[in-house]
């Protein structure tokens, strides 16, 4: 049997159970930088709760802006991250991506996930074919349905593709309350690895259903707008940060938003968009320590309530 870095690395990561406070069963602290960790139910293999999002990583740009993008991405190495999200509809996320990670020849030591974005069976594997290409790899980690566009068609091909060993993990995604009805559907309709889903302290609505069929239905979670689009950042940019969040091991309001998510029992890993490495710190704070226990957790919505 292969084994590469990458699956070296996951199998490392993979220290124990710890049932500590606001930890659920699966968690884990990773051996290296003290990173909180989760099981995918579908393989028993751990992902560090906090990944990163790449939505708004642009090719082309600035030497400058260029040079941002590289220290983000060898900090979030450094600090023990793993997992990264992109999607062809990110504009150039997929090549400055693969760009990149070869430059810093440090391409097994990341989780890549990226999406389709096309109906009819040859328009996705077209644009599957192209992020593979874009990224640089022969297999991908996972595959998701952007947005659940034409679901049903994408999914049978994407397990076909798991099949033959070209993914190994295989999802679909949404941004937006008004689909979730179509997700949950799609979830009891096909047995998959993942979900991708809007959740946060501003759209707490997934944890009705959503998040709680994930765990029936053993699929890993991947968290998208944990700030709301920033708009989580406005209502607290004149608040300071209550003193009983140290009780969580808090530090900033982006670890205090990031930590009430990733407590969720359902929830593998948290995909904050990160362009700078500063952020990647801060955010990375997130997945270390203690997270907040349900009473902390009610603690943190009123307090969101009340602003």
């Amino acid at each position: 049997m292969k084994l590469n870095r990458r699956e070296l690395i996951a199998a490392s990561a993979s220290t124990g159970a710890l049932m500590g406070l606001g930890l659920g069963l699966g968690t884990t602290f990773a051996a290296n930088n003290n990173l909180i960790t989760r099981a995918v139910p579908a393989s028993g293999e751990n992902l560090p709760v906090i990944g990163i999002g790449t939505n708004r990583w642009v090719a082309g740009g600035t030497a400058e802006e260029t040079a941002g993008l590289r220290n983000a991405l060898r900090t979030f190495n450094e600090l023990g991250g793993r997992v990264i999200d992109t999607a062809p509809a990110y504009r150039t996320s997929e090549t400055v991506l693969g760009i990149l990670i070869e430059e810093l020849d440090i391409r097994d030591a990341f989780f890549l996930a990226t999406k389709v974005d096309r109906a009819g069976t040859e328009e996705g594997i077209a644009r599957m074919e192209d992020s593979l290409t874009k990224l640089g790899t022969d297999q991908l980690d996972l595959m998701q349905v952007h947005n659940m566009r034409d679901a049903d068609n994408q999914l049978e091909t994407m397990f076909d593709w798991k099949d033959k060993g070209l993914l190994r993990y295989v999802g679909i995604t949404t941004s937006r309350v008004d689909q979730f009805a179509e997700m949950e559907r799609l979830m009891n309709a096909f047995p998959l690895d993942f979900i991708q889903v809007n959740y946060s302290l501003g759209e707490p609505q997934a944890a009705e259903r959503i998040l709680p069929t994930a765990i029936d239905r053993k699929a890993a979670v991947l968290v998208n707008r944990p700030f709301g689009r920033g708009r989580l950042f406005k209502k607290v940019a004149d608040v300071s940060l209550p003193a009983w969040a140290a009780g969580f091991d808090c530090s900033s309001w982006a670890q205090y938003m990031l930590k009430y998510v990733v407590a969720h029992p359902a929830v593998t890993c948290a995909i904050p968009g990160m362009t700078k490495a500063k952020h990647v710190e801060d955010n990375m704070g997130a997945g270390k320590g203690r997270l907040p226990d349900s009473a902390q957790r009610k603690q943190q919505e009123e307090l969101f309530a009340s602003l």
